[in-house]
């Protein structure tokens, strides 16, 4: 029988690195909870690093990870849906900046809106409500 040449099989036997990967992770109430991000087709995928340097590179300095085996990660992901894992994405899409957002959140606040328009989204509200009940009441 001839050895078997592991760089020319279209398909190796290992799908993925042996050993821990960095798993990007965001806090939550209850810990940190794995992130989970969208592929250029729009399907829910795992993602993974072999080192934290890659993590670093792709999603900056900032983000959090801890460290799982794929198969723990899987089992994290599969009650979720999330069947696909990709393991060191090349790149990503930069964050959004929520500095602008926030200015935009501050100027259309509620408590920018002139008293006026308040007192006549509340008449509105009660002329409604009293339609409601005429209709009820008959």
């Amino acid at each position: 029988m001839s050895p078997v040449d592991h760089a020319e099989d279209p398909e190796p036997s290992e799908r993925f690195p042996a050993g821990l990967l960095f798993v990007p992770v965001r806090s939550g109430p209850a810990g940190c909870t794995a992130r989970f991000f969208r592929t250029p087709l729009g399907g829910r995928t795992a993602v993974a690093f072999t080192s934290a340097e890659k993590l670093t590179a792709t999603l900056g300095p900032d983000q959090a990870s801890i460290k799982l085996s794929e198969p723990a990660l899987r089992a994290l992901a599969a009650p979720l849906g999330v069947t696909d894992l990709t393991v060191d994405p090349p790149l990503s899409a930069p964050a959004a900046d929520r500095s602008a957002a926030t200015v935009r959140e501050r100027e259309n606040s509620w408590h920018r809106w002139h008293p006026e328009h308040v007192g006549a989204l509340r008449v509105t509200g009660a002329a409604a409500v009293v339609a409601c009940l005429n209709l009820l009441i008959g």
